[in-house]
């Protein structure tokens, strides 16, 4: 393989990596969701 596409696999290579390692690092914070007070008077 030339030297150029060698460059490009190792490049996508390391994109791919760091953006997998990058999702796993978020933290998944669900918001709880408290429904309003209805009244039933009418």
């Amino acid at each position: 393989m030339s030297r150029t596409v060698k460059a490009l696999v190792a490049l996508s290579l390391v994109a791919f990596v760091s953006a997998c390692a990058g999702q796993q690092e978020e933290p998944v914070v669900y918001e709880p969701v408290v429904a309003e007070p209805v009244s039933s008077k009418l």
